[in-house]
């Protein structure tokens, strides 16, 4: 699984990101360790008020668990897998959180420690995480025999669809997925040669070269939206320098967004609104039928977990009651029937932590292929979706560019025939 770690503070904001359920259809603690609270919130509340008798500001470290797109991975598997982790990055025995998501049809897990050492009241340095991190990647894929991502093949190697969390909000903002904006940023770097011929063809798909304020080379689209050039073209600046020259040859940012919303009429921007409003009606009854399976799987997990904790009781009960009292338990202990008695109902206790595991995760398996069946659907609709909006910024970026043609065409008229009035006759 794609394992992707930083260090961080922010202990509030962390846990109402991990305990969002309204963009996951299922959000649940699996483990809290070493901390005084039954809940993830007053958890890292906890973290925070331990490092305040530090220096340090990024007492915690969050870490993703990814598995492959079509897998599905067990509650033991993302607990091993942060086993590993902690034990690699020297984390081990710290108070520790693990939280399961599941989106669209997948299951990943984030865990988070604290970094703050109790004893000794220093923060734990984690050297090299990242390659750490990437090593165990590569080594969980070749486990499960799942095909490994290009990224980790290229022995750690960026790969060219990654994207931050940035990115993502960006991204996610136009109702576009990242890796579609990326393709079009790599595809029109790739097809050009100079600054003309690039922003010719960002033009084709929807985006205006600008120069930045302080990312040098951007592009804007029809919404007003920036993007850095290296970032979503994936490479570096000085080679978007090499290749497009100086920054200052192209018009600035702002005069390139007022240009771009003068541009932009009532009718064009109508057209925009429609096709918008066209694309939520479509996805009306595919999002109302989400809604009511979620909350269906809601219920009989919940169920679940209502009757195992029952049955729980019910066999810790049982397993209490094998133990004697009084002079017959006396006698017991110095015989060793006490500790036989012990070690049978361990092993049944750890049979039916199994058992419970098991039966959560089969009844996660049927759901999630369910869901997945649903998100087919979806995904089909939301990539028809997104070729209309490709197509649609690619026709009005035309359609400005024609327009700005025509208005200096015509200025350039305007200045001729002044430059001819004002000269003297002959």
């Amino acid at each position: 699984m794609i394992l992707k770690g930083s260090q961080r503070g922010g202990a509030k904001q962390l846990s109402l990101h991990l305990m969002n359920d309204r963009d996951n259809d299922h959000v649940t603690v699996q483990e809290l360790r070493g901390f005084i609270a039954r809940d993830l919130h007053g958890a890292l509340a906890e973290s925070h008020a331990i490092s305040k008798g530090t220096k340090c500001v990024q007492f915690m470290f969050s870490l993703s668990l990814n598995p492959p797109k079509e897998v599905v991975a067990g509650e033991d598997d993302f607990r091993r897998a942060a086993d590993e982790a902690e034990k690699r990055l020297g984390l081990e025995g710290q108070p520790r959180a693990i939280v399961l998501h599941e989106k669209e049809g997948r299951r990943h897990a984030h865990v988070v420690w604290s970094r703050i050492n109790p004893e000794t009241m220093t923060a734990i340095n984690l050297p090299h995480f990242k390659r750490k991190l990437n090593d165990l990647a590569r080594e969980l894929y070749l486990e499960h025999d799942w095909t490994l991502p290009e990224g980790l093949r290229r022995d750690g190697g960026k790969s060219p669809l990654n994207f931050t969390l940035a990115e993502w909000q960006q991204a996610k903002r136009l109702k576009l997925d990242p890796r579609e904006i990326k393709q079009s940023f790599q595809d029109a770097w790739q097809r050009s040669d100079d600054a003309k011929s690039f922003a010719a063809a960002l033009r084709e798909r929807g985006y205006f070269l600008a120069r930045g304020d302080r990312r040098g080379f951007v592009a804007l689209d029809v919404h007003g939206e920036v993007f850095a050039v290296a970032r979503w073209a994936g490479v570096r600046t000085k080679e978007v320098r090499e290749r497009l020259g100086d920054e200052n040859a192209l018009r600035p940012l702002p005069e390139v967004r007022d240009r771009t919303k003068t541009l932009v009429s009532d009718k064009l921007q109508e057209f925009i609104d429609d096709v918008d409003q066209r694309h939520i009606e479509e996805f009306h009854p595919l999002a109302e039928e989400r809604t009511r399976m979620v909350r269906a799987h809601r219920v009989e997990r919940q169920s679940l977990r209502d009757r195992q904790k029952l049955r729980w009781q019910d066999e810790q009960k049982e397993r209490s009651n094998r133990f004697a009292t009084g002079l017959r338990g006396l006698w017991g202990r110095l015989t060793g029937t006490t500790a036989a008695v012990r070690k049978q109902n361990e092993a049944e206790r750890w049979q039916c932590v199994i058992r419970d595991r098991d039966q959560r995760d089969g009844l996660i398996m049927t759901q999630m292929n369910e869901r997945r069946n649903l998100q087919k659907r979806i995904d089909s609709l939301r990539r028809r979706h997104a070729q209309n909006r490709r197509i649609l910024a690619r026709e009005i970026t035309q359609a400005l560019h024609r327009i700005e043609q025509e208005q200096d065409r015509s200025a350039r008229d305007q200045t001729r025939r002044r430059d001819r009035s004002l000269s003297p006759p002959r």
